[in-house]
């Protein structure tokens, strides 16, 4: 996997899926995307969650996240 370090920052949270911390690698950058407020980064988790990342100047936070591919849907797992 490919990984990008330098633009993402300390998230200080943990994939719920595998539990990984968020701003440790392996991480892929899909897709970058510049914004009005900095920037929207698409990441894949090494577990395969996509992540959607947005980064600005108070550092970066992830918006979104799916489940991995494969992986059961269980409302019960909420």
């Amino acid at each position: 996997m490919t990984s990008t370090t330098g633009a993402t920052g300390t998230t200080g949270t943990f994939c719920p899926y595998c539990g990984w911390p968020d701003d440790a690698e392996p991480f892929q950058v899909v897709s970058r995307h510049g914004t009005a407020t900095g920037s929207t980064l698409w990441t894949r988790c090494g577990c395969g969650s996509l992540q959607v990342r947005a980064v600005g100047g108070r550092g970066t936070r992830i918006v979104s996240r799916s489940r991995p591919a494969g992986a059961a849907y269980s409302p019960a797992g909420r």
